[in-house]
């Protein structure tokens, strides 16, 4: 399952130190506009705490946790929706992605150079969300005029889509985000072919300084009323900090944690949030060759479930054998699992819980 999550902010806010500590290394982070031209693109595992209560029960030779993919976008500017810092071509690189988070600065550093002149997150985010409308608007009219000359010939499915895409322009020229605008499926669906940046979902992320982690500034404090307004998510971390974990090996980055009083990284939390964001959901697998995460849309059935490990499981399905991790952890080992009952068989019509430890049947 491919499914990609797009950083984008304005220059400088710290998208690319970010993703440089995600992906450890992977990116440059130079202290200048547009230093990403070509996105950067990084695999990154979920951090699951779950799969290691799994691995600690049912010892394994391998344990493989569930990725996500990241595109570390370049610096967008005022203006790039008409082309303004190569404007275009990085708003075709959010077009492609499935998600996206955007990155708001809000620690104060003279050595960084911010491309506005001042700390403001909601006038950062303000510039980027008008981009992104105009970019949409302009792609909205594009899909009025052809949808146009189809519904005049009387397709019904043509003078529907017209309908919408009118809906859509009507909403971006008052400044309201495809997002917030549709939320009947059925109308959103419509607009998909069109690709809109403003239809993707988004979480927030707060870039502070290390004096900003004990306690919300101003400008964290903003940026999560804007958030909540949004019906979407803001988590506060700090960029440099992260990047320095990122660079520790385990044993370092547990002591220095615990000095800071935090329980794991902040892009631990990150990654996780972006992964339900796509709409995502895990099962694992377990046994004594491997212990293994595996990604689901939410709502999956059993067969869908069994076909991300192969097409013949979901193809020659029969059942799948489920049980819990709480009841695992109750009862320790498999055969106790069976005989308490704990092990449930279930069928075709089966709903993939997260968290599921699954076993499938199949016969091809």
């Amino acid at each position: 399952m491919s499914l990609s999550v797009g950083i984008i902010g304005l220059p400088n806010v710290g998208k690319s130190t970010i993703f440089n500590s995600l992906c450890k290394g992977k990116a440059s982070a130079e202290n200048y506009p547009f230093c990403t031209i070509d996105p950067n693109h990084g695999i990154v595992a979920v951090p699951d705490p779950r799969l290691n209560r799994i691995t600690d029960l049912i010892p394994t030779q391998k344990v493989v946790p569930a990725f996500m993919e990241l595109v570390d976008i370049a610096g967008l500017v005022k203006g790039a929706s008409n082309g303004e810092g190569l404007g275009n071509q990085f708003l075709g690189h959010i077009k492609d992605v499935n998600a996206i988070i955007h990155v708001v600065r809000c620690f104060r550093n003279d050595d960084i150079v911010h491309v506005e002149g001042s700390i403001d997150p909601l006038r950062d985010i303000s510039i980027i969300d008008t981009e992104l409308m105009l970019a949409d608007l302009g792609t909205v009219e594009r899909g009025i005029t052809r949808m146009e000359k189809i519904a005049k010939s009387g397709d019904k499915e043509a003078v529907t889509k017209l309908e919408i895409y009118k809906k859509a322009k009507q909403g971006l020229e008052q400044g309201i985000s495809v997002r917030k605008l549709f939320n009947d499926e059925s109308e959103t669906a419509l607009l998909s072919d069109l690709h809109l940046l403003t239809s993707k979902p988004v979480m927030f992320i707060a870039n502070v300084d290390e004096n900003g982690l004990s306690e919300d500034n101003d400008a964290v404090k903003s940026v999560r009323s804007f958030a909540s307004d949004e019906g979407a998510q803001c988590i506060k971390i700090c960029g440099k900090l992260e990047e320095e974990l990122a660079s520790l090996d385990d044993s370092d980055r547990e002591a220095f944690l615990l000095d800071l009083g935090l329980k794991e990284p902040g892009l631990h939390i990150m990654t996780r949030c972006a992964y339900a964001l796509l709409g995502l959901e895990t099962f694992f697998t377990a046994g004594e060759k491997e212990n293994k995460a595996w990604t689901i849309r939410k709502g999956d059935k059993a067969p869908q479930a069994a076909g991300v490990i192969h097409s013949d499981f979901e193809r020659g399905f029969i059942k799948a054998d489920v049980y819990t991790l709480n009841d695992l952890e109750t009862y320790k080992t498999e055969t106790a699992l069976r005989a308490n009952g704990k092990i449930r068989s279930e069928g075709r019509d089966y709903t993939v819980q997260d968290g599921d430890i699954m076993f499938f049947k199949f016969n091809v």
